[in-house]
């Protein structure tokens, strides 16, 4: 395994003799193999840091051929061997496409060729794929696509350039940390990570309005629980591995409700409480697939179901403030690792007004004022809405969350009754809008504007 220190060298030497580097996708170590572009980012911006090296991010995709794809570049297409095969018996895998290309009929009792050659294009096509990783025509790698003999990929790598103070040799700092200064370093006491500050003041501020904090230090979820038990189709794209961290090693779990997931899967297939479903093959394979949770909403979902088998319904209230996974690629907005915070209220004859109203006094608690709100489609919310605040410093309004009713296909699968409503929220604690207005970083000017100037408070505060 490579090394950052020699990946370090390898990009040094690199810049030394060619002056730049167009595409890092084009690095080999000694051996000839690729590098990840992971371990390539970690070299970059360990070299960034100290002013040696420049980048760009290089966006790109690779077309790739599946099993079945590679198979028939190497011995020919379904259609062609069925031409082949002719006048011997054929598989009916093939038959259809070789119809549609006009190179076999039939008789009463047999397959017959219809011309006397053929150019099998399936063939050709996939070698050019697997040769250049891309096909000059879109419609080819969408008809191939479909029929699951390729797939794509994102692909990600960097243009690199001098920097500043560029060198072949890599200076240790003391931003290095190693262990001969952590043992002769005083111990100067600790500080809270300033979002750690920000995540205590929403917790506060939950627990001031009466909320539960739910557990969440499971990470690995099932698909069943992250998705289907949302009402989310296995279709859907979030579900793909290009956005999913997903398990191999366990691949997959089988511990769940029977009963309520029998319900989930005729919600999804068939329909029911009000909906015609979503029409398709439902798989209990997808809903056992293990993953990285790519939301704490996997786990609202789990405390409803649990509400849900109470004996007598009573009102809750429940937060969550943790960390969910995305197959993001990492840049000024995605990460790979994030915190979600969450809401949810479950009560009987709640409405959209009492959701808006919630956000309101809220976010008025952390500072965040003047809110809009703009209708958006989520799959387990309905109606669902956007929320937006003023940003004074860019001049323009600024998403800072998502929200929502959760759908009766959601709710009434679990065994909750038809008149209990659950509103929902989300945001991101690493959201700039929130630091920026939030907690104790509202610009002073501002919060005056907004509460008052701090003599009038004095004033206001005698004789308490």
């Amino acid at each position: 395994m490579t090394s950052i220190q020699e990946l370090q060298t390898l990009v040094l030497t690199t810049l030394d003799t060619q002056g730049s580097i167009p595409d890092t996708k084009e690095l080999r170590t000694e051996n000839g193999e690729s590098i990840d572009y992971l371990k390539i980012l970690g070299a970059l911006n360990s070299l960034l840091d100290k002013e040696m090296v420049k980048y760009d991010t290089i966006e790109g995709e690779l077309w790739t051929l599946t099993a079945e794809g590679t198979e028939i570049a190497d011995t020919g297409s379904h259609e062609a061997k069925v031409f082949e095969a002719i006048p011997a018996e054929a598989a009916k895998i093939g038959q259809g496409k070789a119809f549609k290309n006009k190179w076999i009929t039939k008789n009463e009792n047999n397959l017959l060729r219809a011309v006397d050659s053929i150019i099998d294009q399936t063939r050709i096509d996939l070698e050019k794929i697997r040769s250049n990783g891309t096909h000059p025509d879109p419609k080819v790698l969408n008809e191939l696509k479909k029929r699951k003999l390729c797939d794509k990929h994102k692909i990600t790598s960097y243009a690199v350039t001098k920097g500043s103070k560029f060198s072949l040799k890599v200076e240790k700092q003391t931003t290095d940390m190693t262990f001969e200064l952590l043992q002769n370093l005083p111990p100067l006491g600790g500080h809270l990570h300033p979002l750690m500050k920000v995540r205590e003041v929403f917790r506060q501020i939950f627990f001031e309005m009466g909320f539960e904090e739910m557990p969440t230090n499971r990470f690995v979820e099932s698909s069943f629980w992250n998705f289907d038990a949302l009402f989310q189709p296995q279709q859907h794209p979030a579900r793909d591995a290009h956005d999913t961290f997903f398990l191999k090693d366990p691949a997959t779990s089988t511990q769940f409700p029977m009963n309520y997931l029998e319900r989930v899967k005729k919600v999804h297939s068939e329909g029911g409480y009000g909906s015609i479903g979503y029409g398709y093959n439902w798989k209990i394979e997808e809903a056992q697939k293990l993953l990285l949770r790519t939301h704490t909403t996997a786990v609202s979902s789990y405390m409803l179901y649990q509400l849900a088998k109470e004996k007598q319904f009573k009102p809750v209230k429940y937060f969550s403030i943790d960390r969910v996974f995305r197959n993001e690629t990492v840049d000024a907005t995605h990460l790979a690792e994030f915190h979600q915070v969450e809401g949810v209220i479950a009560d009987k004859g709640l409405t959209l007004g009492d959701l808006i109203g919630f956000m309101n006094t809220f976010f008025e608690k952390m500072g965040v004022k003047n809110l809009r709100f703009k209708p958006a489609y989520n799959p387990y919310t309905e109606p669902s809405m956007e929320i937006f605040s003023y940003h004074h410093g860019l001049g323009q309004w600024v998403e800072i969350g998502n929200s929502g009713m959760f759908r009766p296909e959601m709710l009434e699968p679990m065994g909750l009754d038809p008149d209990i409503r659950v509103i929902a929220w989300g945001l991101s604690l690493e959201r700039p809008t929130m630091i920026k207005y939030g907690i104790d970083n509202i610009p002073e000017g501002t919060e005056i504007a907004d509460t008052g100037s701090h003599e009038a408070k004095v004033f206001e505060a005698i004789p308490a």
